[in-house]
């Protein structure tokens, strides 16, 4: 335990595995949020909000830093949330299908500097989807609880075309703004963690 140097205010295991693989050891604290988008809320404003709650949230019962992060996935100007079900699933997958969309990821960093943040924008370009795939992708499992419908990081790579930006960020976490924000706030990465 004396190791851990960031506390995680997310369940989400692909945003601990990236911390991991940078080198940054985390206690995981998830925090429970209204996700409701506010009226008039940009996607842009949407994700910082919900990172810096996040963060402030678990701030209250955690000693270390705390990084809280969230990510949209944004087509025409519309957030795509989370699918209720297969057909939701469905129609989001459409919507993506043979074109491109953003995805916005932030993070924020609480600690002894203060909240910390940064918002990426990364634009993904998918291939047209068949009805079949679609429903094929459905019965994997693999859509549920992600944004947009998709994991761009299991089997869902083979539906993407281009990546413009950062793909960690994709995943749930811009890797190269978090080390960054993680150093402002003292906290190590692999290359200063090394004696």
């Amino acid at each position: 335990m004396l190791d851990l140097v960031l506390c995680l205010a997310s369940a989400s295991p692909r945003r601990r595995d990236l911390l991991t693989s940078i080198g940054v050891k985390v206690d995981v604290q998830p925090v429970d949020i209204d996700e409701t988008p506010l009226v008039d809320e940009t996607p842009a404003t949407y994700v910082m909000r919900l990172a810096r709650e996040k963060a402030c949230n678990a701030a209250g019962r955690c000693a270390l830093p705390v990084l809280g992060a969230d990510t949209a996935v944004v087509c025409d100007g519309a957030i795509l949330g989370k699918p209720e079900g297969r057909e939701h699933a469905a129609t989001m997958l459409r919507s993506l299908s043979g074109r491109g969309h953003e995805v916005l990821t932030a993070v924020a960093v609480s600690g002894p500097f203060g909240l910390l943040d940064a918002c990426v924008t990364t634009r993904v370009e998918m291939r047209d989807l068949t009805d079949d795939e679609i429903a094929a992708y459905w019965a994997t499992g693999e859509p549920v609880g992600k944004a947009g419908g998709y994991a761009i990081q299991g089997l869902a790579a083979v539906f993407v075309a281009r990546v413009e930006g950062s793909h960690s960020a994709v995943v749930g976490l811009p890797l190269f703004e978090t080390a960054a924000l993680l150093a402002r706030q003292g906290v190590p990465v692999w290359n200063r963690a090394m004696p």
